[in-house]
């Protein structure tokens, strides 16, 4: 395992009609939408499985039963996890804070960004290894795929407007704002709008 003092953190929804990737309803149904979630969010489990980077933590929503889920428990070195905490934020600051606790460094993702490659994993945890306090994975919508720390820093989960396209200005000018020296990865994209999915297929 290359990297055995940090742990991958994918936050995953149950892939279940009308709970998952709802904007892409109106596209494909709610269960296509689902079912294209569910394939993304194993076909980047397998890949980060595959690399042996380091241990992957996956953090489950609306809880831990789902099938998928499951099948996941069944592969090596990774272990599922429930997100607490009443918004987006509250429940990345937790698993940050829990995965800190054993491990140096911590990267936090989603299910949903095909453009994220094993690749830039491993880029960003090499960046905090040699002295970066955070890495950034600017998507283009004005969020990110990617955030990745070394120092906990609470003040990046909180009063975030998640979903809205100032995210990404938001954290970096916190990330300023507390001296904190990152790093930022290609700009990136993900799966959330109809018009993504062309650009997918």
């Amino acid at each position: 395992m290359q990297f055995p003092n940090s742990r991958i953190l994918i936050f995953a929804k149950a892939p279940i009609p009308g709970l998952a990737k709802t904007r892409l309803i109106p596209a494909l149904g709610a269960e296509g939408a689902a079912q294209l979630y569910a394939n993304m969010l194993q076909t980047k489990v397998q890949e980060i499985g595959a690399s042996s980077l380091c241990p992957l933590q996956c953090w489950c929503t609306p809880d831990c039963t789902h099938e998928i889920f499951q099948q996941f428990a069944t592969q090596s070195n990774l272990s599922l996890h429930l997100q607490r905490g009443d918004d987006l934020g509250q429940r990345m600051a937790f698993a940050a804070e829990q995965a800190l606790q054993e491990a140096e460094y911590v990267v936090l993702i989603g299910g949903d960004a095909p453009s994220l490659t094993v690749a830039h994993l491993q880029q960003a945890i090499s960046w905090l290894e040699s002295g970066a306090d955070a890495v950034l994975g600017p998507a283009e919508d004005g969020g990110y795929v990617l955030l990745a720390l070394h120092y906990m820093q609470p003040e990046l989960f909180t009063a975030m407007p998640w979903g809205a396209d100032q995210v990404l200005s938001i954290t970096r000018q916190r990330l300023k704002q507390f001296e904190r020296h990152w790093r930022e990865l290609p700009m990136l994209w993900d799966v959330d709008r109809p018009e993504d999915l062309a650009r997918l297929v």
